[in-house]
């Protein structure tokens, strides 16, 4: 699989839309370890973009601290599974908490 957080000054960016760049992570599924990573720049924000941009990256999972509800609606369509309310932290941290089924989530962190 591979995970998507969007980062903004090396931390995860509350909102995923106005991120600088996105930190990629390929992952073992038999082993639930990070085997690659990668940060590619963000394409820019332009309204129901970036989902269907980052399927096309091969995303299957991205982890976010919050989005709108049509940007959740386009991740699903193109069967991106979306985390909504990681804390602002390092992208390596926040996906290997997921993966250990240690991260703590609370409520979307976006207003519209």
């Amino acid at each position: 699989m591979r995970y998507a957080v969007p980062v903004r000054g090396g931390l995860l960016s509350a909102h995923f839309g106005h991120c600088e760049a996105f930190a990629i992570f390929d992952v073992n599924d038999a082993t639930g370890t990070i085997v690659g990573s990668e940060i590619v720049p963000s394409p820019g924000h332009q309204p129901g973009f970036l989902p269907g941009w980052l399927a096309e990256q091969g995303v299957s999972a991205i982890i976010a601290g919050g989005m709108g509800p049509r940007a959740v609606g386009l991740f699903e369509e193109n069967r991106v599974h979306v985390v909504l309310g990681a804390p602002q932290d390092h992208p390596e941290s926040i996906v290997q908490a997921y993966l250990a089924g240690e991260l703590a989530t609370g409520d979307n962190v976006c207003d519209h």
